[in-house]
């Protein structure tokens, strides 16, 4: 759903565009049900989703099919409102699923550093050294996504790891690295 309403937040912010604007009201209504909902239990973020969100979805296809009709092909608008029609069933595949989130943004930004850095890698030199960089670069992130400071784990884990025998590498990876006391 933050790809859809994306392209429409640009048709407003370069363009000042109307019709970006009364779809940015339909987005906003459904994120405001998300936002009410999302520390609820998952029936009743159900329910909240199909009593309040899935008129206002359903009120959204709407107005993207009649709006479609009056924009000429090919237009910044025209592309925009595509996009959401396309891939309406997945856009909306939340409201029938309390488990699912309205947008994958959480998981978008934890890959973020990766995505970033996949052009920078290119000069890592040669293969061998591309393939290093990953590894670094997996075990910071793995070491993130378990609450460790990235810092304080590799300075330890690089220190020990001269010493640390082969039959006990393990003990170091993020997932199970306990801090020496």
């Amino acid at each position: 759903m933050a790809h859809a309403r994306r392209k429409f937040y640009k048709l407003w912010a370069n363009h000042r565009s109307q019709i970006a604007e009364q779809a940015l009201s339909h987005f906003g209504k459904l994120y405001e049900v998300e936002r009410e909902v999302q520390a609820s239990a998952p029936q009743l973020r159900l329910q909240a989703r199909q009593s309040q969100a899935k008129p206002v979805a359903d009120a959204l296809h709407l107005w993207l099919t009649l709006h479609r009709q009056k924009v000429p092909d090919g237009s910044a608008t025209a592309k925009a409102i595509d996009y959401s029609l396309k891939r309406w069933v997945a856009l909306t595949r939340y409201l029938t699923d309390a488990m699912l989130p309205i947008d994958n943004n959480w998981v978008e930004n934890r890959i973020r550093p990766v995505a970033l850095g996949r052009s920078n890698w290119i000069f890592a030199g040669s293969l061998r050294a591309g393939k290093r960089a990953a590894a670094v670069m997996s075990l910071i992130q793995s070491a993130k996504l378990n609450g460790l400071e990235s810092w304080a784990y590799l300075k330890d884990v690089l220190t020990r790891l001269p010493t640390q025998p082969a039959s006990r590498i393990a003990e170091l990876l993020p997932h199970r690295w306990a801090q020496p006391t």
